[in-house]
């Protein structure tokens, strides 16, 4: 095409996206919910602030959801109350409970499938790590989502509390050769990994636990698990 007949068809000019027609009232809403951010704000919280009547606020409210501007969000502390954020937003863990809720509500369901996964492996590898059960978990595919690492902790620390398994620092020796001395690892005090069936040997009175040179103790060092007196009594138990 030659310059006489690229004449003929100037370039097109490009369109501006509008912005949505607001009202002043509806504009006002808008931008304080917006300022609220990952947190949003209550209808309550809104009247107060704007001085808005009731039915205006109702009102604007769904000019706003039909406009795609805002949405409304389920709060765990007061699930009652209508709440409401801007559409960029992803709710904070601080209202929506964090990753073990669904729509306000506990997934016990999902808390109790990681706890028995968590068991089994804990049991096969006999002693793990959070790391080690995350690895564990990612391989065995169990989960379509992803189980993050603050989850994990999580599941871990209320199985100690639970009794379930037993939080311990590693030695670097025996069952603890393969984790790092000074990490902290987990043992499980369940048959078969199963919950509620306890062994009949006592985990808990491992000797390292109240010994108070415990943090000087590793293979190669002075104090050591091959020279420590307890530690293989404990073991021939």
């Amino acid at each position: 095409m030659n310059r006489l007949q690229e004449s003929a068809f100037p370039p097109r000019k490009r369109q501006k996206v509008s912005e949505p027609v607001l009202t002043d009232e509806e504009r006002l809403l808008f931008n304080l919910i917006r300022s609220r951010e990952n947190i949003g704000i209550w209808t309550g919280d809104m009247k107060r602030e704007t001085n808005l009547p009731t039915t205006v606020v109702n009102k604007s409210l769904k000019t706003l959801i039909s406009k795609n501007m805002i949405k409304e969000v389920t709060t765990i502390q007061n699930k009652g109350r209508k709440h409401y954020m801007a559409k960029e937003f992803m709710p904070s863990e601080e209202i929506t409970g964090g990753h073990f809720y669904s729509d306000g509500k506990l997934d016990i369901d999902y808390i109790n499938s990681l706890k028995d996964v968590c068991l089994k492996c804990i049991f096969m590898q006999k002693v793990s790590t959070c790391e080690g059960c995350l690895e564990w978990i990612k391989r065995s595919g169990v989960f379509n989502t992803e189980v993050t690492t603050k989850q994990m902790e999580e599941i871990l620390q209320t199985l100690v509390l639970d009794d379930e398994i037993t939080q311990m620092i590693s030695t670097g020796f025996g069952e603890f050769a393969s984790i790092s001395v000074g990490k902290t690892c987990y043992i499980s005090k369940s048959k078969g990994g199963v919950r509620g069936e306890k062994k009949t040997a006592d985990l808990t009175s491992f000797p390292c636990f109240s010994c108070q040179r415990m943090t000087f103790c590793s293979p190669d060092g002075t104090i050591s698990p091959a020279t420590c007196v307890y530690y293989q009594k404990w073991l021939d138990f």
